[in-house]
């Protein structure tokens, strides 16, 4: 099965490009992409960027495609401010995922201090390990184990597949999950989800609003690292210090905006815009 959209403003590679993910690789003339228990081919094919797909409603959601971009482009733009303008016209294909929750929050704990490659074959040695083999378009792939599962892997395992001293974090955090599920967490407010994601054993701030962003779709989340920082000294002349201050003044600027125009910024500072 497959979906098609307008490509002006869903570009596969700024999606995927932007660090809110990590289970996809180049795959014919665009990205196998995983999640959770699934996978699609995602690539764009003139004006369209196609998906192909066992669930299409799963991928639609997930590439968040019942929301209309140009109006927060245009949003964006509005504050007059350079770089977000540049990013936001230059990359108006970017779109914010609705990933899954639990995979979003092992998947950050492995992320802190870490690069994207190495948090990449982290995950997917985690996944060799303890997920299941499946097929689409020919091609195997591992899905993402369940909380279940990583709960009775033990440290031993996440220190075996290159998780360093999150290895005893992804251990008990899985075990507590296991132990009380997320229900509790759904219904949340931003900041009300944000404290008690802070309770988890490996989430700092940085890592909740990550969480809170990408996988629970609280849109007025803004993480700060060190390329946020960056930006708000160099593009927005700031003096204030420390991250949760820089969080605060840019929430307070952005509003329920805050998640998009993070991801703009971001990814247009890393690509030298």
């Amino acid at each position: 099965m497959k979906f098609d959209y307008n490509a002006e403003y869903f570009n596969p590679e700024h999606v995927l490009d932007c660090g809110q993910v990590f289970r996809f690789y180049p795959f014919k003339d665009g990205y196998f992409v995983i999640s959770a228990d699934k996978a699609c081919y995602v690539h764009t094919d003139g004006n369209k960027t196609v998906v192909e797909s066992e669930d299409n409603d799963y991928f639609y959601e997930y590439f968040d495609l019942n929301r209309d971009y140009s109006e927060i482009v245009k949003r964006a733009k509005t504050h007059n401010i350079p770089l977000l303008t540049r990013s936001a016209e230059a990359f108006k294909g970017l779109r914010l995922l609705n990933q899954n929750k639990e995979e979003m929050i092992y998947s950050f704990i492995i992320s802190q201090n870490n690069n994207i490659p190495r948090i990449k074959g982290i995950i997917s040695r985690i996944c060799g390990g303890l997920g299941a083999k499946r097929e689409f378009l020919g091609e195997e792939y591992f899905t993402f184990p369940s909380t279940a599962v990583l709960a009775g892997a033990g440290a031993e395992f996440f220190r075996s597949a290159g998780c360093g001293y999150r290895d005893i974090f992804l251990a008990e955090t899985s075990v507590r999950i296991l132990s009380e599920g997320i229900a509790h967490l759904e219904g949340l407010d931003g900041q009300e989800l944000k404290k008690q994601l802070l309770s988890y054993k490996g989430i700092g701030a940085k890592v909740a609003d990550c969480v809170a962003l990408f996988g629970f779709g609280k849109r007025g989340s803004f993480p700060v690292d060190v390329w946020i920082e960056k930006i708000y000294k160099e593009d927005f002349n700031g003096t204030l210090t420390g991250r949760n201050k820089i969080c605060e003044y840019f929430t307070g600027l952005f509003g329920e905006d805050s998640g998009y125009v993070q991801q703009y910024l971001f990814y247009g500072k890393r690509q030298n815009l």
